[in-house]
C-alpha cells in the first residue's frame, strides 16, 4: 500500500527520517501503520498468510515474534512467499533476551527483515546486558538495518530505574512514583539510543518507543520524550485490552498526541475476540488517523444512530452493507481510482438530518423515517438526482456509488 495522505492543518513535530524498506518513517512521510502477528514464525505458511491478510488490510508495516531457532530460521521463507504473493510489505522483527544469538547464528533472518525491535530492559541481564546490546547494534551497523528501540514499563531496564529513584530520593523536593517511572522510561531510551550510536548505528537508523497501559501515562511520556530528541516516535498503549475498551483506551491516548503533533507510526493493540479477524488493529488505526484529518485510506460512511423516527433498521442494514462494500473494493480501487479514499458517503435513516448531510456528503441518502413518505431521495455533490422506492434501495444506491466512482476518480 502506498502512503498516500490527506491534507491536515494539524502541525507535525519534525523527525529525523528513517527509511524501512519503501516505507519512510518521520521526516515529512505520513503517520504509518503497523500491526503484529500472533502465529508462530516458525510456521512460514501460517505466518506469510496472515502477514498477507494484515498488509491487504493497509499495515504498511508487520512485526513478527522472532524468539527460537526455528522462528529465525523461517524468517526468510516468510519473505520469500510475500515477495511471490507481490507483496512487498517490510517484516519487522521483534526480538527479546535471545536476539544477539539468534541475528549471528541466522544473518539471513536480519537480512530479510527491513527493521529490527530490540527492548533494552531485556536483551540481556546483569553484567552481560551491555555486551548482548552491543552485539545486535554491530549486527544492524553491518546489515545496515534500522532499529526501534523500544521501552516497556513492563520490562523496564532496572539499573535505570534503580538509579532514578535513588536521585529521586536525594531530591529537596521528591517526585512522586509517576514521575519518576515517567522519567526512568524517557531516560532508558534516549541513553540506549545514545549508547547505539557510540556504537556506530546511524542517528537516521533509530526509532523509539516508550509503552504503557495507562492513557494519561501514555501522554505525559511521550510528550517528554517528544522535546527531548527528534528520533521517529511509535505510539500506542501496550496491552490496550479487549473489544470497546482496548479502542476507547488507544483513541483517547493516541488522539491527543497526534493533535500535538507527536507520533510518527502508531500500532493498535487489540486483544483479539476468540477467532476475530487480527486485521481489526489496522482498521482502528486507520479510522483514528482518517477521523482525525491526518490520512484517508477508505471511503468514510457518515450514518445517524436512529431515533424514535426511524422506525425501521433499514438504513443501520444498509449504512453497515455499504462500508463492508467500500472496504473490500479499496484493494482494486486503490490502484484503479486514486483519490477514492477520501470520498464520503452518507446514510441516513430520516428527514431531520437526513437531506443536510446527504447534501454535504460526495453522494448521501435520505431513508424514510416514521411518518414520511416511502421513498429515499439521493443527492450527488450536493445536488438531489434521483429518488428512490421499492425493493431495489440498498442495490440502486450501491450502482450510483459505483458509478460516482468510475466517473470521479478514474487514472486519467
Amino acid at each position: 500500500m502506498s502512503q498516500s495522505s490527506s491534507a491536515s492543518a494539524l502541525p507535525r513535530r519534525r523527525a529525523v527520517r528513517v527509511q524501512v524498506g519503501s516505507v519512510a518513517i518521520g521526516g515529512t512521510a505520513p503517520v504509518v501503520v503497523q500491526s503484529m502477528t500472533n502465529t508462530d514464525t516458525a510456521d512460514a505458511v501460517r505466518t506469510a498468510i496472515q502477514v498477507a491478510q494484515l498488509a491487504r488490510a493497509g499495515s504498511e508495516l508487520v512485526r513478527i515474534t522472532v524468539n527460537t531457532e526455528e522462528a529465525a530460521a523461517a524468517v526468510p521463507e516468510i519473505r520469500a512467499r510475500l515477495d511471490d504473493m507481490g507483496l512487498a510489505v517490510p517484516l519487522v522483527g521483534d526480538f527479546h533476551f535471545n536476539g544477539d544469538r539468534l541475528l549471528a547464528k541466522y544473518p539471513a533472518c536480519g537480512h530479510a527483515l527491513g527493521k529490527w525491535r530490540i527492548n533494552p530492559g531485556n536483551v540481556g541481564r546483569g553484567s552481560r546486558r551491555d555486551e548482548k546490546f552491543a552485539a545486535i547494534v554491530r549486527l544492524a551497523v553491518e546489515m545496515e538495518k534500522p532499529v526501534r528501540i523500544g521501552v516497556n514499563w513492563g520490562s523496564l531496564d532496572p539499573a535505570v530505574l534503580a538509579r532514578l529513584m535513588d536521585e529521586n530520593h536525594r531530591r529537596p523536593e521528591p517526585w512522586d512514583a509517576a514521575t519518576v517511572m515517567h522519567e526512568a522510561l524517557v531516560a532508558s531510551a534516549l541513553e540506549s539510543a545514545g549508547a547505539a550510536e557510540a556504537l556506530g548505528l546511524a542517528h537516521e537508523r533509530i526509532v523509539l518507543s516508550a509503552k504503557v497501559s495507562g492513557v494519561q501515562d501514555l501522554i505525559a511520556v511521550y510528550r517528554k520524550l517528544a522535546a527531548r530528541c527528534d528520533y521517529p516516535l511509535h505510539l500506542g498503549l501496550t496491552e490496550a485490552g479487549m473489544g470497546s475498551k482496548g479502542i476507547v483506551a488507544s483513541t483517547a491516548g493516541l488522539a491527543v498526541l497526534l493533535q500535538e503533533g507527536i507520533g510518527d507510526t502508531i500500532r493498535i493493540s487489540l486483544t483479539p475476540e476468540p477467532g476475530a479477524a487480527r486485521e481489526q488493529e489496522v482498521i482502528v488505526a486507520q479510522e483514528i488517523l482518517q477521523c482525525m484529518g491526518l490520512r484517508s485510506f477508505t471511503p468514510m460512511v457518515i450514518s445517524c444512530p436512529g431515533c424514535g423516527r426511524t422506525t425501521s433498521d433499514y438504513f443501520q442494514r444498509l449504512a453497515q452493507q455499504i462500508q463492508s462494500y467500500l472496504r473490500a473494493q479499496m484493494p482494486l480501487w486503490r490502484a484503479e481510482h486514486p483519490g477514492v479514499e477520501a470520498m464520503t458517503v452518507a446514510v441516513m435513516g430520516c428527514v431531520v438530518n437526513g437531506p443536510g448531510e446527504s447534501k454535504m456528503a460526495n453522494i448521501g441518502i435520505s431513508l424514510p423515517g416514521a411518518d414520511e413518505d416511502p421513498v429515499a431521495p439521493v443527492y450527488v455533490d450536493g445536488k438531489k438526482t434521483v429518488t428512490l422506492k421499492g425493493d431495489t434501495i440498498a442495490a440502486d444506491f450501491q450502482a450510483i456509488v459505483d458509478d460516482y466512482v468510475k466517473s470521479r476518480f478514474t487514472r486519467t
